[in-house]
C-alpha cells in the first residue's frame, strides 16, 4: 500500500474494480460510482497523459482536449515524477 492512501479505505474500491470483467460491467459500476463530470475528468487526465506521453506540446493538448494548463501541468507531473502508473497502463495497452 503507498503511504499516501493509507488512510483512506481503497482496498475495497480496488478489489471492486479488479473485480469487473467486461467493458459493460465497467459502464455499469463508474455509472452508479462517479458523477459524468467526475468521469470526464478522469478521462480528459488520461488522454492528457497519453498525449504528453507522445511528446505533444500543452499547446496542442489544450486545444484538442479542453484540458487547463494547471491540469496538463499536474498530469505533467505525475507523468514524470509519479508512482508510473499511467506508464504502467499504457504497457499494458500497448500504447
Amino acid at each position: 500500500m503507498h503511504e499516501k492512501f493509507s488512510s483512506m479505505k481503497l482496498g475495497s474500491l480496488f478489489a471492486a474494480i479488479l473485480s469487473l470483467e467486461t467493458e459493460d460491467e465497467c459502464y455499469a459500476f463508474f455509472d452508479d460510482l462517479c458523477t459524468v463530470q467526475e468521469l470526464k475528468a478522469i478521462s480528459q487526465r488520461l488522454e492528457v497523459a497519453r498525449m504528453l506521453a507522445a511528446g505533444r506540446v500543452f499547446n496542442d493538448i489544450a486545444a484538442q482536449t479542453g484540458a487547463s494548463t494547471a491540469t496538463i501541468s499536474r498530469v505533467n507531473r505525475a507523468l514524470n515524477y509519479g508512482s508510473g502508473g499511467y506508464r504502467l497502463v499504457f504497457g499494458k495497452q500497448g500504447k
